[in-house]
């Protein structure tokens, strides 16, 4: 250990190896293996201490992904929205009872979350949510329709904003609630995409309850929540590097009580598309060597400009680390450089496979239908978590002082907005 109270990287790295010899067991389960990782800090080192992790900053955090991903085994439950923007939220303005509460199944892997924001009517205008929630004693009755909400069919809990106070203007009067799915009057219908697959769904609310004690953040604070849970979320899209493979969290994802080795030595998560990175990098060099293109020079050069991309976002997010060099735009051009790399990832795969990659499905294709998810997946970066067109009008407007888009007075109430406006 170095002599500083923070670790280095080379601190970090033998640690873990050391930690990962006595403890990496191909027998387990995923359950077993999650309760094992979940104390030790592992699971999340980004997380404060108070909340189940090790305080580290991104590049410790990336030092542990990279071990495991090199170790093949199974990492922590982060394909879980809980893992990915839950945790941290909480750790960050939650109390310390709700902490208790709430991270440490998520850390374990055994409750899944889902992100209950956008609506039809209020997408890259979440501010202009229309769920309401009303007092009533010590709960909340929510009614309202949520929309593209990830893993909704698979989540134990949701991060849901709500209005709850209409009088307000909309940005006030918004209140971040951990709420439970499993309860009358939520359904949830999930929305097949043209990959076959549903990983995102409609979640129509009737008069569901939740506590009030299960307010994240404080009453009517719920948009300073919001966007720590969206910050969270463009960093962690567009953050890159070694990951190791995960399984799906939660009882309902089916995954816990299934061998390790179903997941851990895997290209991509079982029926997912791959992740972004130097080890998807390496499997379409194999992938053109094995074709015999490898040679080819206009290849060649795709593939080191992907090389290219993969590596500025690894070095901006390293950069970021420096306060004298941060602008605040960095989660917005991360979830930019992602958008990117899904279509640079997409555009040479299909170079490489050719015809192949019309085939999807996890056949006996070159792949095994990996380019063929990742490609027909990849219209969806450039939407989710905030489209690319609201990404730079947030870098335009607070980070190069641009002219805001004209719009009614910020102290407006939200009764009285021309909804959809």
């Amino acid at each position: 250990m170095s002599s500083t109270n923070t670790p280095t990287a080379d601190d970090v790295r033998a640690e873990l190896e050391a930690w990962l010899d006595d403890n990496w067991d191909e027998s387990l389960t995923v359950r077993q293996w999650w309760k094992r990782l979940a104390p030790t800090g592992y699971a999340h080192p980004m997380l404060p201490e108070n909340a189940g992790g090790k305080g580290w900053g991104r590049d410790l955090a990336a030092v542990v992904n990279s071990v495991m991903a090199e170790r093949q085994v199974l990492g922590p439950p982060s394909s879980g929205l809980g893992w990915m923007l839950a945790a941290p939220t909480i750790a960050a303005h939650a109390t310390q009872e709700q902490i208790d509460e709430f991270v440490p199944p998520i850390l374990d892997g055994t409750v899944g979350w889902c992100q209950l924001f956008s609506e039809p009517g209020a997408g890259s205008d979440l501010a202009g949510l229309g769920c309401k929630a009303e007092k009533d004693g010590d709960e909340w009755i929510i009614t309202g329709q949520k929309v593209w909400t990830s893993g909704g069919q698979v989540a134990d809990m949701g991060m849901l904003i709500a209005r709850t106070d209409p009088d307000a203007p909309k940005h006030k009067g918004i209140t971040y609630f951990a709420f439970e799915m499993d309860q009358p009057g939520v359904t949830v219908r999930p929305l097949t995409e043209m990959t076959g697959r549903a990983l995102f769904n409609e979640v129509f609310i009737d008069e569901a309850r939740v506590p009030d004690a299960n307010i994240i953040g404080g009453l009517n604070n719920g948009w300073a929540v919001a966007n720590t849970t969206l910050m969270f979320e463009r960093a962690s899209l567009g953050s890159s590097g070694k990951k190791p493979q995960s399984a799906t969290p939660g009882e309902k994802g089916k995954a816990l009580d299934r061998p390790v080795t179903d997941f851990a030595k895997k290209v991509r998560s079982e029926g997912g598309v791959p992740a972004l990175g130097p080890g998807l990098w390496q499997h379409y060099v194999d992938l053109a060597t094995k074709a015999g293109k490898n040679t080819d020079p206009v290849l060649r050069q795709e593939l080191v400009s992907l090389w290219s991309l993969i590596e500025i976002n690894r070095i901006s997010t390293l950069r970021a680390k420096d306060p004298n060099q941060r602008t605040g735009a960095e989660p917005n051009i991360g979830k930019l450089n992602m958008s990117e790399m899904f279509r640079r990832f997409r555009e040479v795969g299909l170079t490489i496979l050719g015809a192949d990659g019309m085939l999807t499905g996890d056949s006996d294709t070159t792949s095994q239908g990996a380019v063929a998810e990742l490609a027909l997946f990849s219209p969806g970066p450039s939407i989710y978590g905030g489209t690319d067109q609201i990404q730079r009008n947030i870098i335009g407007e607070r980070v190069l002082g641009l002219p805001r888009e004209p719009g009614p007075e910020k102290g407006t109430p939200f009764k009285d907005l021309v909804k959809n406006a």
